[in-house]
């Protein structure tokens, strides 16, 4: 698996910055002191949880701390989130966040949200970045993106995708069924499982899922596959087309997570978490089973530049939300 990064240079401050950050928080003993919650707004078996479970048992190790994770499901991840930011700002909850909960959802739930996801809650460093594939089941007709598309023609309404209701699959979907001149109904997604099981089951025609969830499923013959909306091929499908090559510009988007802590965790704890997250995420076993899992590692140079991508991340998703006229009452 090739992982990405965003140079090295940057590295080598880390591990001076985790050596001194380490030995000031551990000498005045005020943090970390007890075990350490990150929480995962989604169901068990996506990526986000995949993620948040590997980095756990590492930061363990790291901070000599217990640090294990909850899953905290409901309300496309809002629930989980808004734990996260009325949570006390201490460094000791942490949230395992994605592109849904914390670029798009702000816009979307604006008027049910009893928070503000980006004045609530601060990024401490990006994790991964997982690219998607357009799947079904193995008994749908279709075998790629152009029988795809004229089967739905064919039927307009008959067909549905799977997809959490306003999630970024689900904004994806409509952009996709605008260009291609569909019409499919989204059955909302209650989470990966879910939506492997009524795919390879035929409940469900179509849908936009994470490679770290379905790899291994399309390479047993349980799943078709249809396009990445990567930028780039694959390197586990080297075969398999991107929705650009496939003539649909602009759609697909990679599940990026990232951990946030409550924006008035102080400085000094956001610092040494950040110092320690980047420590573990460098230990080669968890570039192993990150590998092994099909997540591309992504780590940000800094609490600052995370917060950069999130910002700009969320910019955009308003733009393709106020483009498509989305919204949940």
């Amino acid at each position: 698996m090739r992982f990405f990064a965003r140079g090295i240079h940057w590295y080598f401050a880390i591990v001076i910055l985790s050596i001194s950050t380490f030995s000031h928080a551990q000498g005045s003993g005020s943090f970390p002191n007890k075990p350490i919650k990150i929480i995962v707004p989604l169901a068990p078996g996506g990526g986000t949880d995949i993620a948040a479970r590997i980095l756990a048992a590492a930061l363990s190790e790291v901070v000599g701390e217990s640090v294990f994770v909850e899953n905290k499901t409901g309300a496309s991840g809002n629930i989980g989130m808004t734990a996260v930011a009325q949570s006390a700002p201490d460094g000791y909850t942490l949230l395992m966040g994605n592109v849904s909960t914390n670029a798009i959802n702000e816009f979307i739930y604006a008027k049910q949200l009893k928070v503000s996801p980006s004045q609530d809650l601060v990024p401490i460093t990006m994790i991964a970045s997982i690219p998607n594939i357009i799947v079904s089941g193995p008994n749908f007709p279709p075998n790629n993106l152009k029988e795809l598309v004229a089967y739905a023609k064919q039927r307009p309404g008959e067909l549905n995708f799977s997809a959490p209701l306003g999630g970024y699959s689900n904004l994806d979907m409509l952009d996709f069924n605008r260009q291609a001149g569909i019409s499919m109904v989204n059955i909302p997604s209650k989470g990966a499982g879910s939506s492997q099981t009524s795919i390879i089951a035929g409940e469900i025609h179509f849908s936009i899922l994470n490679a770290a969830t379905v790899t291994e499923i399309i390479k047993s013959g349980r799943m078709k596959a249809f396009a990445t909306t990567s930028a780039t091929r694959l390197p586990a499908f080297p075969d398999l087309p991107t929705m650009i090559e496939s003539g649909y510009v602009g759609i697909g988007s990679d599940n990026w997570n990232a951990i946030f802590v409550p924006a008035k965790t102080p400085k000094p704890v956001v610092d040494y978490l950040f110092a320690a997250i980047t420590k573990a995420m460098q230990n080669p076993k968890v570039k192993e089973s990150f590998a092994k899992a099909y997540l591309p590692i992504v780590l940000s140079k800094s609490p600052e530049d995370a917060k950069n991508f999130v910002r700009n991340d969320s910019v955009r998703w308003k733009r393709v939300i106020s483009e498509n006229n989305f919204s949940i009452d």
